[in-house]
């Protein structure tokens, strides 16, 4: 999932796609490299970012996905608020991607009245304004994993297919440096939620506090390897602005698992597809 950020304020490259036409050339960029899904946002969710309002994240998101839809590739639209989501499903974007995992007045309402959107929810504790102010304390894996599967049961209440949805525990979403990696170390048990994970490590602040990298932006490396590691321990989907760079690493990582799966094969038994 290759991200797009339509926005001034992003905390690793905010104001470079903030136009629709910087903004759609950086879609087909990502499809070049590789990426699967694109995932258009019109409001940064860094710590302490300031909400936007609502005529402005439509004003910036609307024309990206009108143009975006014609690229032949699924299209995510990262938003919470519900107008957003109906305005740009009626678009043709294929998936909500929401940070507050739907928990906004009508927003289950709104991806339930679509007949297939794919659906991801996210764990975060508190909201952008707070969350690193006051992170979780404790023990995050069955909290995580509680809450997000609470909010799918609540989908399901409303008729939504379970093939539906994706879930996100949140990586620097009210969370420690720790925390963070206690999720990816243990991601494996979030799988018990019955639904494929969607991570995004992509040059968060945790991938800086452990290799000293300040910038965001020159965390590539870091970002690659934790993408791989969440891709081996279980993720469907890995949320990257890095596209080529994770692309070529996972392409390593493919290799590694066929050669390992080979070996598992009895003797003069080919190989399973």
């Amino acid at each position: 999932m290759g991200i797009v950020n339509v926005t001034p304020d992003s905390f690793s490259d905010g104001g470079a796609h903030a136009s629709t036409e910087t903004a759609l050339r950086h879609c087909e960029q990502l499809l070049k490299e590789g990426a699967d899904i694109l995932d258009i946002g019109g409001e940064s969710t860094r710590p302490g970012s300031p909400a936007v309002p609502l005529e402005a994240e439509l004003a910036r998101v609307v024309p990206v996905v009108r143009e975006a839809v014609k690229l032949n590739a699924p299209i995510s639209i990262d938003t919470y608020k519900p107008e957003v989501m109906r305005a740009v499903l009626d678009l043709g974007a294929d998936i909500v991607n929401d940070i507050w995992a739907l928990r906004q007045p009508g927003a289950r309402e709104a991806v339930a009245a679509h007949p297939s959107c794919g659906i991801c929810l996210m764990h975060m504790h508190r909201d952008p304004q707070t969350m690193q102010a006051m992170p979780m304390s404790g023990d995050v894996v069955p909290e995580v994993l509680s809450f997000l599967r609470e909010q799918a049961q609540l989908l399901y209440d409303l008729g939504v297919d379970a093939a539906r949805i994706t879930l996100d525990p949140g990586v620097g979403f009210g969370k420690t440096v720790a925390q963070n990696f206690a999720l990816l170390a243990r991601q494996r048990e979030l799988l018990a939620a019955g639904h494929p994970l969607l991570l995004g490590w992509s040059r968060k602040s945790s991938i800086g506090a452990v290799t000293g990298i300040e910038m965001a932006g020159e965390r590539i490396v870091p970002s690659v390897a934790a993408a791989v590691l969440a891709a081996d321990r279980g993720a469907a989907v890995v949320r990257v602005h890095d596209v080529r760079d994770t692309v070529a690493a996972l392409a390593v990582w493919r290799a590694m698992k066929a050669q390992e799966k080979s070996q598992l094969q009895p003797q003069g038994q080919a190989p399973t597809p």
